[in-house]
């Protein structure tokens, strides 16, 4: 197979950077406010949502969920990536009748830190019988530009909430639409594996039984064995998900399909289920809400959200 031109091979590595240098320009997100006392780990919590807002204590309960995990590993198709900390939020709503629903925080219910690809680009997309990835590859070796990270990001609200299955064993917990952002300047800013139309959906479950803990605190989160709020904690278990399946990615360098396919091709993408897992190291899960919710029918909702103002610092 004939070599690329040196002066269009620099050509496309110089356009594909620039696009992704122009598009790793955003805004910064705000900070998460920092909370007091028992309250601390729900930063997220959507207790301003209207759903949440209308739970009355009788009907519909309102809840805050927060499970995070310190690291992990994720494997889709033939590449596998230690992840790092991960932290999932959410509003629940218990229903009478026993069922419940989902409130996400505006921002989405998962966030993540980036992990690096072992290999970079070069690990990712090479070498490739595709002729202008080739060419690619060739000007990527020993370059800066080969570091590509992986992040998770929620592509819609978590559904399927089983709180009991929370204390026990291999029952999935909760459904987690999520997608992958592959990052890196060849790659421009709309890589990603997995689409809101189309997500990876994580269902994980408990794989020993998590410690279990109990705490009361005051509205403010001032701990007080008399407090008007519960908290459980439910901690140091290892979640696992190997069930789901993977589509291919997308979106990857200019969207002219030629990097999706190297990229699919090298990670065995799309993956069937059975082919792909997903594991959460020492997780620690909590949940939270009033513990006599009938005594403030019908703004059970509303003094949630103002204990929780209260213990903004």
């Amino acid at each position: 197979m004939p070599s690329i031109p040196t002066r269009t091979r620099l050509a496309t590595v110089s356009a594909l950077t620039a696009l992704g240098a122009l598009a790793s320009l955003g805004t910064a997100s705000a900070a998460d406010p920092a909370l007091n006392g028992e309250w601390a780990p729900f930063t997220r919590c959507p207790v301003d949502a209207p759903a949440m807002l209308n739970a009355d204590g009788f009907e519909k309960t309102p809840q805050c969920v927060v499970s995070t995990s310190a690291s992990g590993t994720i494997k889709l198709g033939k590449t596998t990536v230690t992840t790092g900390r991960t932290n999932l939020q959410m509003g629940v709503v218990q229903n009478a009748d026993g069922t419940s629903s989902v409130v996400a925080p505006a921002s989405g219910a998962l966030k993540a830190e980036p992990a690096t690809v072992p290999g970079g680009l070069l690990g990712l997309m090479c070498p490739s019988d595709i002729f202008v990835i080739t060419g690619i590859c060739e000007s990527l070796e020993n370059s800066s530009l080969n570091k590509i990270t992986a992040t998770m990001e929620s592509v819609g609200a978590p559904y399927a909430f089983d709180q009991t299955a929370g204390v026990l064993t291999d029952m999935p917990i909760v459904a987690l639409p999520v997608r992958i952002h592959l990052e890196n300047p060849l790659l421009g800013d709309n890589c990603y594996i997995g689409t809101a139309a189309n997500p990876i959906v994580l269902r994980p479950e408990n794989r020993n039984f998590p410690e279990f803990g109990m705490t009361f605190f005051q509205g403010d989160g001032t701990e007080d064995p008399a407090g008007e709020m519960s908290r459980i904690n439910l901690t140091g278990a290892t979640q696992n998900d190997s069930a789901f399946a993977v589509p291919g990615a997308t979106g990857c360098g200019l969207n002219v399909g030629l990097i999706n396919a190297a990229v699919n091709a090298k990670t065995g993408l799309p993956s069937a289920a059975g082919n792909n897992s997903v594991t959460l190291n020492d997780t620690r899960t909590h949940l939270t809400g009033l513990n006599a919710p009938g005594t403030v029918v019908p703004d059970a909702g509303k003094v949630l959200a103002e204990n929780w103002h209260s213990a903004v610092e």
